[in-house]
């Protein structure tokens, strides 16, 4: 015999999402700062050159890029990723909210976070043009 589901309290849930927000952007941050001194430990002598604008790399432009850049230990690399930590902790929380509220069994809400969450992923996925 199954036992009937248990409801989040408001409490709960709103302890999770605080959570949630409060370490993934720790989490994001420690990556960002590890990359940065993998960075200026290798480059931090190195003179800079301010005459030429060089734009984010072009393998920065894709998830799989940034993908294979940490994992051969670029240390840019390991900075885009943790921006992009840092982008995905909102976006989590969203998620999980539209999770919460379908629990909760609250139409309102759920129609509401659905719209958030769609305009989020629409905004990422952007113009290239």
């Amino acid at each position: 015999m199954s036992q009937p589901r248990r409801r989040w309290s408001e409490h709960q849930v709103e302890r999770f999402i605080g959570n949630l927000l409060r370490f993934g952007v720790l989490f994001a941050t420690i990556v960002v700062v590890v990359g940065g001194i993998l960075y200026l430990i290798h480059y931090g002598t190195s003179p800079a050159n301010y005459q030429f604008f060089r734009g984010e790399p072009p393998e920065f432009n894709s998830l799989e890029g940034v993908r294979t850049a940490v994992l051969s230990g670029r240390r840019r690399g390991i900075i885009q990723f943790g921006l992009l930590l840092l982008i995905a902790t909102p976006i989590a929380r969203v998620i999980f909210s539209l999770f919460a509220f379908v629990r909760q069994k609250d139409l309102t809400y759920i129609i509401v976070t659905s719209i958030v969450l769609i305009e989020l992923i629409y905004s990422l996925m952007g113009k290239n043009s």
